[in-house]
Parts: structure tokens; C-alpha cells; sequence
């Protein structure tokens, strides 16, 4: 692209034509805008790699044909517990995580998500790019720092989250009692 507001606008544009796409692949619209909006977020952050004169919708919705796969192996990974233990509590609690309310879960995304919105840019953005599946090394290239400054900034970020979402650790603890 010419210059990085061309490419903003042109994606602005496709953004109704991803969101139908997003909306045939999750079933779902919250889902759908997520999906977008990661979307949207990588080709922003990969804008380099994109080849003026080839198709700028096929690869966007390479991009997030390929957030969709990866976002449905790690939420089947993540659901899938391995029965490694004889403690009985640990299946049973496993049941009642998959039955929860959906206005429940609601809340919880949000706080989830101003949770993550309150880290300091720099903080923010390498905890976001982690999570998207990002590895050190591409994270480090990306932004030019080294990779010991990224590891420490995602820690950091994770300790921070996990400090002020600790009344989400309190409630879903697969403790005993």
C-alpha cells in the first residue's frame, strides 16, 4: 500500500463483507465482531507483508479464516479434560464450567476485556499479541525490542491481570472445597 491510511480505509470498507463472513464461520454476532476486530488487528500489524495489486479481501479473510481454526483448537483443547487424577471433584467440576449462564459469561468477557484495556500500552500490546498466538521472537521483530523485554512484559501483564481478576480465580478455583 501507499501509505498505511490508504490501507486503513480500504480495510474499513471490507469491514461489513468480513462481518458476514465472521457471522457464516462462529454461528454467533459477538463471536463475529470479535473475530473482526481480531481480524482487523492483524492485517493491521502484518500490513507490511501485504503485496499491493493482490487481493486485499482474499487474504483478509485468509487471515481470518485462519484466527477462526485457531481459536476453535484452542477453546477444544482447553475443554478437554484429561482424567489424570482420582480425584472425582476435579470431573465434576469440569461439568459445572461447560453449564454456565451466558449473561454470566458476558460480564465476565468485559471485565476481561477492561482489564486488559487498562495495561499501559506497552504492556497491552505484547500481552495482545501473545494471546492472538503471536511467538516471543515474532513479537520482538514486530515491535524491535529484544525478546527478554517482551517475556518480562508479558509476565508482568499476566501478573497485573491476574491480580485484578482475582475474584474470577476465588470463584472458578478448582479447589476442594
Amino acid at each position: 500500500m501507499k501509505n498505511q491510511t490508504e490501507f486503513e480505509k480500504k480495510l474499513e470498507l471490507l469491514q461489513p463483507i468480513l462481518k458476514n463472513y465472521a457471522l457464516q464461520l462462529s454461528q454467533n454476532l459477538d463471536d463475529a465482531n470479535d473475530l473482526v476486530q481480531e481480524t482487523l488487528m492483524k492485517a493491521i500489524i502484518y500490513s507490511s507483508k501485504f503485496k499491493e495489486g493482490t487481493n486485499l479481501k482474499g487474504w483478509l479473510f485468509t487471515i481470518m479464516r485462519n484466527s477462526f481454526i485457531n481459536n476453535y483448537r484452542r477453546i477444544t483443547k482447553r475443554n478437554t479434560f484429561m482424567d489424570t487424577q482420582d480425584e472425582q471433584f476435579i470431573i465434576d467440576n469440569a461439568k459445572t464450567f461447560n453449564a454456565h449462564n451466558n449473561g454470566e459469561s458476558k460480564f465476565i468477557k468485559q471485565d476481561l476485556s477492561d482489564a486488559i484495556d487498562s495495561l499501559p500500552d506497552d504492556l497491552r500490546i505484547t500481552f495482545e499479541m501473545n494471546t492472538l498466538g503471536y511467538k516471543y521472537h515474532e513479537i520482538a521483530e514486530k515491535i524491535g525490542i529484544p525478546i527478554g523485554t517482551i517475556k518480562t512484559r508479558i509476565f508482568v501483564a499476566r501478573r497485573r491481570l491476574r491480580s485484578q481478576l482475582s475474584e474470577y480465580e476465588k470463584l472458578y478455583s478448582l479447589s476442594a472445597s
